[in-house]
């Protein structure tokens, strides 16, 4: 491998790595805001609710559950970030937001705000860097550009939608199964569910296009 491909390698190594944790810290935001979280967050939250055991384990859980459809129709998809993703994220965001709920215990009406669209830009802004690495994404991304890209059903970002409601309906469905109650449901969907499942996917093609893809081809391969 001469220098340039060795450097290019490299560079989306970081934006793997780089896009994967701090997609984490983005869910903690999110998770602070109290306006709901991201739609497989919302999954996650009602599974979380239903299964008594540490939400890093179950999250590590799911998403190896997630692995086995990559594993059946693309291996492509599979990568370092698939793997970060799979061990760490879960971590991360239980890192990320047990750090803001002690460093803003109680945070006011605009500071949840600030959280909700800090939490969604940077979201959007970091899955886009790993995405456009090309060395593996998250086992649930690798649902909706497997079915775009490989089975060539629709766009990603309108299979993102599809994805992303799925995802919320189960999260709710599994809350109320658990808790047998309407409150705290904002802990599993909000108005920062509903904006991220209607506008991620169409976030994060547009800075794929006018960010990641351009700061990638601007090193020598």
């Amino acid at each position: 491998m001469n220098v340039f491909k060795r450097d290019h390698f490299v560079k989306r190594c970081l934006m793997s790595t780089i896009g994967v944790l701090v997609s984490g810290i983005a869910v903690g935001f999110f998770k602070n805001s109290v306006f709901g979280i991201d739609p497989f967050q919302s999954l996650m939250a009602g599974l979380d609710a239903l299964i008594p055991i540490n939400f890093g384990t179950l999250y590590m859980i799911a998403n190896a559950v997630l692995l086995l459809f990559s594993l059946i129709f693309d291996r492509h998809y599979i990568g370092l970030a698939t793997f970060i993703n799979l061990f760490l994220l879960g971590y991360v965001v239980q890192f990320s937001f047990e750090l803001l709920q002690n460093l803003f215990p109680a945070p006011a009406l605009t500071l949840r705000i600030a959280f909700l669209v800090i939490g969604f830009g940077i979201l959007c802004f970091a899955s886009s860097f790993y995405i456009t690495a090309d060395l593996g994404v998250s086992t649930y991304d690798a649902v909706a550009l497997i079915i775009s890209n490989t089975w060539h059903v629709w766009k990603f970002k309108y299979i993102r939608i599809i994805t992303d409601v799925v995802c919320v309906a189960s999260g709710v469905g599994f809350y109320l199964l658990a808790t047998k109650k309407i409150d705290g449901i904002q802990s599993v969907v909000g108005i920062a569910t509903i904006v991220t499942a209607f506008f991620m996917g169409p976030l994060v093609d547009f800075f794929q296009v006018k960010v990641a893809e351009p700061f990638l081809k601007g090193e020598k391969q």
